[in-house]
């Protein structure tokens, strides 16, 4: 499995050997996985069929509901081997729990080390982790492991607390932070609030998950570009999740996420369930590769991107993935305009009196997206903010939501419940198809 130089082979080795390692997980399955086995059975799936990466289409779909109603049958070893319970964030209904043996740690470890060496973290570096890493959480687990695969100092400091982060910084000196992006304005504030000269902090890199710091063509979101222009530092955005065991990291020329392509096959399918044209936007199927525990194939991420086959600056011949445009089941129809919700936070995070937000989406007596905003403010501008949100709404959306102010108190505890793992900005009440 463990095969760094793979990224930087022609396409068609690329192609080739991830055509081998299929075989081997689809034979891994056959003998290990109860779900899978009976998915074959009964769709009449003769394993020998499925040779290429093309072949692929012939085998059905596997979704967050699989995992939330048949999770025991995904499990692929006896429990003796199991060492680490993991859950899932939740995003779409239920949490769900996955195991890993020794070896699934130590490929979280491959993965991390790849994916950290690719933002330009080195055995020299000193890497403040603000994810925590207990509540069952991979992640914070994850990157603990590849940094100690790398080498580089780790401090471990987990999320939040404002106070403690810059006590951290002061006393260790971290060059590298991982965080979620949003909370680096946090950052900033309380070291503006508190007189901390951040930009002589020593932090030269912020890699940035569970949100994205890009648009679609690589320039930086509202978000990112708040940031950098307070921070002069480098800002490197990633794509993982919990299923996928993998993380799709930016390089230096940070244009899209680099696929492992050892870790990890991926599809990016239409609605008619078959793949998308190049560059086009699709959702996230992924299949895992060398996963032992809770393998899984063709599963549907329900995030929607693209992908980018040109060879990078970097050298890598690797699919990149796009920003995730947002999640499938998550699209709003909002007054005739179809978009996702970053389109909205995007906007948010470009005005300087909005201190936090959330989005609720309700159906209407018309079966019809009502969208509300509540906006904490930071200070209380000259002017009507509301109308001034709606205005920026409209020149960049052509549509406004309904907007709504509240304290940045009230709106910090909707966004940060106990136990939550990362902020939580949209709430969807729609009535659901399933």
């Amino acid at each position: 499995m463990y095969n760094p130089d793979i990224e930087f082979a022609s396409t068609a080795e690329i192609k080739a050997y991830q055509e081998v390692r299929l075989r081997e997980h689809l034979a891994y399955l056959k003998a290990n996985s109860p779900f899978y086995q009976r998915l074959f059975r009964d769709n009449n799936i003769d394993i020998a069929d499925v040779k290429t990466l093309e072949d692929l289409q012939r085998i059905p779909f596997t979704d967050k509901r699989d995992l939330q109603i048949h999770g025991s049958e995904f499990i692929c070893v006896p429990p003796e081997k199991i060492v680490d319970y993991i859950t899932t964030s939740g995003t779409l209904g239920d949490p769900v729990t996955f195991v890993c043996t020794e070896g699934d740690l130590q490929r979280l470890a491959y993965n991390e080390e790849l994916s950290f060496r690719c933002a330009g973290v080195t055995e020299k570096s000193k890497v403040q982790l603000m994810t925590t890493l207990d509540k069952r959480f991979m992640a914070g687990l994850a990157y603990f492991l590849g940094l100690r695969k790398i080498g580089a100092g780790v401090i471990r400091v987990g999320n939040g607390i404002p106070e403690l982060q810059w006590d951290t910084i002061r006393r260790i000196k971290p060059d590298t932070l991982m965080c979620v992006p949003s909370f680096i304005l946090r950052l900033i504030q309380y070291a503006e609030t508190h007189n901390i000269d951040y930009c002589s902090s020593g932090v030269k890199r912020i890699i940035g998950i569970g949100e994205s710091l890009r648009n679609q063509d690589f320039s930086l979101s509202s978000l990112g570009r708040k940031i950098k222009e307070k921070w002069d530092v480098e800002l490197y955005a990633t794509y993982s999740s919990t299923e996928m065991s993998a993380t799709f990291p930016e390089c230096q020329y940070q244009c899209g996420g680099h696929l492992h392509p050892e870790l990890l096959i991926v599809e990016i399918i239409g609605e008619d369930g078959r793949p998308v044209p190049e560059g086009g936007v699709g959702e996230v199927v992924v299949t895992t590769i060398g996963v032992e525990g809770m393998p899984l194939l063709r599963f549907k991420t329900g995030d929607m991107a693209s992908m980018h086959y040109e060879k990078c600056a970097c050298g890598r011949n690797t699919p990149r993935i796009s920003p995730i445009v947002g999640r499938k089941n998550h699209l709003i129809k909002l007054k005739g305009t179809t978009l996702y919700p970053p389109a909205i936070t995007d906007v948010l995070s470009s005005v300087d009196y909005v201190a936090g937000y959330y989005i609720t989406v309700d159906t209407n007596d018309t079966e019809t997206d009502n969208v509300t905003v509540t906006v904490g403010l930071k200070y209380e501008p000259p002017f009507d903010p509301v109308k001034d949100l709606k205005d920026h709404f409209r020149a960049k959306l052509r549509v406004a939501p309904e907007i709504v102010t509240d304290s940045v108190e009230n709106v910090s505890k909707v966004n940060f419940p106990p136990m939550t793992r990362k902020p939580v900005t949209f709430f969807d009440n729609r009535k659901q198809l399933f």
